[in-house]
C-alpha cells in the first residue's frame, strides 16, 4: 500500500465515516461553524478530511491538522445527526493519528506537554496552589493579563484568568476512603475522584460522597487512580490515555457501579471499550467496565430518592456539559434531581446545546475561539435572570465563572449535588465551587 496520512493502528474507520450524508443538521449546533461559517470548520467538512487523509498519497498538512484542531470534541453534532454519525469516535481516533504522525512547532510541543504534565497529576497541582494564592492575593492575573507578556501569549492569559480561588484547606482535606451507606445498602459502588476535581472541587467530591451515601450506597473512593485519562484521551494522547484506562479498570472493576460526577471524565470512562477494540486482553474488560459507569445523576435518577429533601431557596440557571449531555445523553437526569429540591427554581439558557469553550484543554489551546464562545455561553446564562449556575463538570465551571466576571457581572456556580447536600441537610449552602 502506498502512503497515507493516517497509519493502520486505529485509524477512524471509513465504516464510520460512509454514515455522514452530508445533510447539515449539524451545522448549526456546532460552536466553530457558528463562529466562522467555514466548511471545513464543520463535523461535516472534518469528516471530508479525515476519509481523505485514509486515501492513498495523502499527507498529514499543517491546514489539516488545523482544522481538526480546532474542533471542541463537544459532540453537539451528535445529538443533532439523524443518521447516528458516531462523530466522538472519529475525532478521537483522528486526534491519536495527529499526535504520533505530525510533527508540530516545538514551542508548540512543548506547551501540550507541559499542560499534560500538570493537570491529570493532583499532587503537582496542589504543589501550585500557594503561588497561586500569592498571585490572586497581589492581583497579578489581571496585572499580567493585560501586559504586553499575555498580549503575545493569550494561552498564557487564558490561564491566569481561569485559575480557581480554591482555599487550600480544601484542596488538601481527606476525602474517606470508604464511607457506609445510611440505612438500607443499594449498592457498593467506586467512586473517581479526579485530577483537577479533587483539588479545585474537593467540596464537590465530599458533598457527591454524602449524598450517595444518604441515598443508600456504600462509597468506596480510594486515591488512586489520579486520572481517568480523559484530558489525554480527547486531546490525542493515546498511549498516556490507555495506560491510565488499564489502572482505573483494575481498580474499579469489581464494584456494583463506577460513579463520577465530572461530565469529561464520565465521557471518558464510557468509551474505554472503544479504547481498546483492538486489544485482546482488555477488550472485553473495557465493555464491562464501560457498562457499569454511571455520572452521579444518572445513579440516583434510577431508583426513587429515600432521602427526605428541605428547601433551597434558590433561583439558578441550568448550564449543560456538553460531554455530559451530547457525549453521554445525560439530560433530564440532573433536571428531575434538581426539580425534587423545594424552593429550587431552574432557569433554561438560549443555546444550551453550544459549547461554553472550555472542552477539556480546549480554552488553553485554542484561546481566541474559546474565549469568544465563554463570553457568549455567559451572557445567555446571565440572559436568564439567575446569579447563580448548575453545572456538572469542572472546566465549564471555571470557564463561565472567569467570562462573567470579565463581563462585570459574577456568577456563583454550584454542582448539582452541591443543592442535593445542602437539601439532605448536608451543611448550609456556601458560596458555590465557582464564585465569580
Amino acid at each position: 500500500m502506498a502512503a497515507r496520512a493516517f497509519d493502520d493502528r486505529r485509524a477512524p474507520e471509513l465504516d464510520l465515516i460512509d454514515v455522514c450524508v452530508h445533510c447539515g443538521f449539524c451545522l448549526p449546533t456546532c460552536p466553530t461553524y457558528d463562529l466562522w461559517a467555514e466548511e471545513m470548520d464543520s463535523p461535516r467538512g472534518r469528516i471530508v478530511l479525515m476519509s481523505t487523509a485514509l486515501e492513498e498519497g495523502s499527507e498529514l498538512t499543517p491546514e489539516l491538522v488545523t482544522h481538526w484542531d480546532r474542533c471542541l470534541g463537544c459532540m453537539a453534532c451528535v445529538t443533532a445527526c439523524p443518521s447516528g454519525v458516531q462523530y466522538d469516535k472519529l475525532i478521537e481516533d483522528t486526534r491519536q493519528q495527529v499526535e504520533r504522525n505530525y510533527r508540530r512547532p516545538l514551542a508548540e510541543r512543548l506547551w501540550r506537554r507541559g499542560l499534560f504534565a500538570l493537570f491529570p497529576h493532583p499532587g503537582r497541582l496542589r504543589a501550585l496552589m500557594p503561588a497561586m494564592a500569592l498571585q490572586r492575593a497581589l492581583r497579578l492575573g489581571p496585572l499580567l493579563g493585560r501586559s504586553r507578556l499575555a498580549a503575545r501569549f493569550p494561552r498564557l492569559r487564558t490561564l491566569l484568568r481561569l485559575a480557581p480561588d480554591t482555599p487550600l484547606r480544601s484542596a488538601l482535606a481527606r476525602l474517606p476512603e470508604r464511607t457506609p451507606a445510611r440505612g438500607e445498602r443499594r449498592g457498593r459502588v467506586a467512586f473517581l475522584r479526579g485530577c483537577v476535581q479533587r483539588v479545585f472541587f474537593g467540596e464537590v467530591n465530599r458533598a457527591t460522597v454524602r449524598v450517595l451515601a444518604a441515598e443508600g450506597y456504600e462509597v468506596h473512593a480510594p486515591r488512586k487512580p489520579r486520572c481517568c485519562g480523559a484530558l489525554q484521551l480527547h486531546t490525542g494522547f493515546d498511549d498516556q490515555a490507555r495506560a491510565l484506562a488499564r489502572e482505573t479498570i483494575t481498580r474499579f472493576e469489581d464494584f456494583d457501579a463506577v460513579v463520577v460526577n465530572a461530565a469529561g471524565c464520565g465521557s471518558a470512562m464510557k468509551d474505554y471499550d472503544h479504547l481498546f477494540r483492538d486489544d485482546d486482553a482488555w477488550r472485553e474488560r473495557a465493555g464491562a467496565f464501560s457498562a457499569r459507569v454511571r455520572d452521579v445523576t444518572e445513579l440516583l435518577a434510577e431508583d426513587a430518592p429515600v432521602a427526605p429533601r428541605r428547601p433551597v431557596e434558590l433561583t439558578a440557571a441550568y448550564h449543560d456539559p456538553c460531554h455530559l449531555a451530547h457525549a453521554q445523553g445525560v439530560r433530564e437526569q440532573p433536571r428531575e434531581l434538581l426539580r425534587q429540591i423545594p424552593g429550587l427554581e431552574l432557569r433554561e439558557p438560549d443555546g444550551w446545546e453550544l459549547c461554553c469553550g472550555s472542552a477539556g484543554v480546549y480554552n488553553l489551546l485554542e484561546p481566541e475561539a474559546a474565549a469568544e464562545l465563554g463570553r457568549r455561553k455567559a451572557e445567555r446564562l446571565l440572559a436568564t435572570g439567575a446569579r447563580a449556575v448548575i453545572a456538572a463538570n469542572p472546566g465549564c465551571v471555571l470557564q463561565i465563572a472567569a467570562h462573567a466576571e470579565e463581563l462585570g457581572e459574577p456568577l456563583t456556580l454550584y454542582h448539582p449535588m452541591e443543592l442535593l447536600d445542602a437539601s439532605l441537610g448536608g451543611g448550609a449552602l456556601h458560596n458555590g465551587s465557582g464564585s465569580g
